[in-house]
């Protein structure tokens, strides 16, 4: 038997902007899971995957392995100090591998005072550091994208598993009057095979839908950090201050915040630093050195020098003049092509965007017609189910009649459903590629 506010839904005319209301007046479905269920609501959603996403830790880490690289390379600039000791058999003039003379205990330091090479690599592996970050904020979009999805699906999936039920009783009904009136003789079998196969695509219908509750639920649980057993109870409700600029107006924001675009800009500032660095390879480099050394009478030093002491003090600044090098030509024909790379990239990435851009924004153009074309068909069979039931009243319409009405009208239900879901996937995926998605979720 139909409820007082069903009654209402029927007679009611849906507007755009009352959907959040009247779908907030669906109770919400059981997930399956068990304990206290916890209420969501979307931005809640958004701050509990933002603090517990993997792959959002993930791209933290990759940000601070960034950071070190830069460290490393720049740990070479400053100064290093470098204690040792050893003991080995020598047999003629005592040296080391290196060329060094053997000592008991040595202190060495080193500072690359002038390497513009060096200088040249630290500032390219910095800018890499930055475009890490966009890619922190890239990878975060894109999280807040797959929850949200998630969360206004799971939406609409309870929503329509509701109507669903509701159908699956006028399917039954009908199932039941079809086959009193074929006992009468009035319908003929095909008939009643008609109604079963409604309803039996109806319960078809209730299963994957509950089977594709059961998935967003745990996918919401597993990005949101939640137990996996928790209950998940979502508020219904809209984007809040969806992107409705047009085209002209959403390029130039993307230009601005569109990570991709940050991103091929930053490579090519990266590659402009690497190439400068090596050009200037031609330049001498400045390394300051000194080395303390204790020395041992057992290595025979003084068959082999004039005079021996055991400390012995060497400090001073080694100077390098390049004046052919093959690996400095290489090195700048290297960055060249890369830097040239780079400029075609960026120069890829800002047509693709400003496509991209438009192209989106043309599709949250005909997802709002469709959804406005869904709701008044909508209103047209809540319409007709209201004439149905006057009729009804009047004895011009049977029970029969009435419930298949109603059963059209839930389809149409399904139908608006799905176009205002398409419509908020198609703003996500807008906001999204002109930079504004963080704006607008958080």
């Amino acid at each position: 038997m139909r409820t007082w506010t069903r009654w209402w839904l029927c007679g009611a005319t849906v507007t755009m902007a009352s959907v959040p209301a009247l779908m907030a007046q669906v109770p919400a479905q059981p997930g399956g899971a068990s304990g206290t269920p916890i209420v969501l609501t979307l931005k809640r959603s958004i701050e509990l995957a933002l603090q517990n996403s993997k792959d959002i830790q993930l791209a933290r880490i990759q940000t601070r392995v960034a950071d070190q690289s830069v460290a490393l390379t720049r740990s070479e600039s400053k100064p290093n100090l470098y204690v040792g000791s050893g003991a080995g058999y020598t047999y003629g003039i005592p040296e080391t591998p290196g060329g060094r003379a053997p000592s008991i205990f040595n202190v060495t330091y080193t500072e690359q005072v002038f390497n513009e090479p060096l200088r040249g690599m630290a500032r390219e592996q910095q800018e890499q550091a930055k475009a890490q970050r966009v890619l922190l904020e890239d990878t975060r979009n894109a999280v807040m994208v797959r929850v949200a999805t998630a969360y206004l699906e799971l939406v609409k999936v309870n929503h329509a598993l509701d109507l669903l039920r509701k159908e699956k009783e006028s399917a039954e009904k009908i199932v039941d009057v079809t086959q009193e009136r074929q006992g009468e003789g009035f319908e003929l079998p095909v008939e009643v095979t008609k109604a079963q196969l409604t309803r039996a695509q109806v319960v078809q219908r209730i299963l994957q839908l509950e089977g594709r509750q059961d998935e967003l639920e745990v996918f919401l649980r597993n990005q949101l950090g939640l137990p996996p057993e928790q209950a998940i109870e979502v508020t219904p409700e809209d984007l809040p201050g969806a992107a409705e600029q047009q085209g002209a107006t959403l390029v130039a924001m993307a230009s601005e915040n569109n990570p991709s675009l940050a991103f091929a800009e930053s490579n090519v500032r990266a590659k402009e630093f690497r190439l400068e660095g090596e050009k200037r390879s031609k330049l001498p480099t400045l390394e300051l050195v000194s080395v303390y050394s204790v020395l041992a009478k057992f290595n025979n030093y003084e068959n082999y020098f004039k005079g021996f002491q055991y400390n012995n003090l060497n400090a001073g600044v080694n100077v390098q003049l390049p004046i052919f090098s093959s690996q400095a030509h290489a090195a700048i024909a290297l960055a060249e092509a890369n830097l040239e790379a780079a400029k075609m990239k960026l120069l890829s990435t800002k047509n693709q965007v400003s496509a991209e851009v438009r192209q989106k924004s043309r599709k949250v153009q005909e997802a709002d017609a469709a959804k406005e074309v869904a709701r008044l068909e909508l209103q047209l069979a809540q319409q007709n189910v209201s004439v149905l039931q006057a009729q009804f009243g009047e004895g011009k319409a049977n029970l029969r009649d009435i419930e298949r009405a109603r059963l059209d009208e839930n389809e149409k239900w399904m139908a608006y459903l799905d176009s205002n879901f398409h419509r908020q996937q198609a703003q996500l995926e807008l906001l999204r590629a002109a930079g504004q998605l963080d704006k607008v979720l958080q």
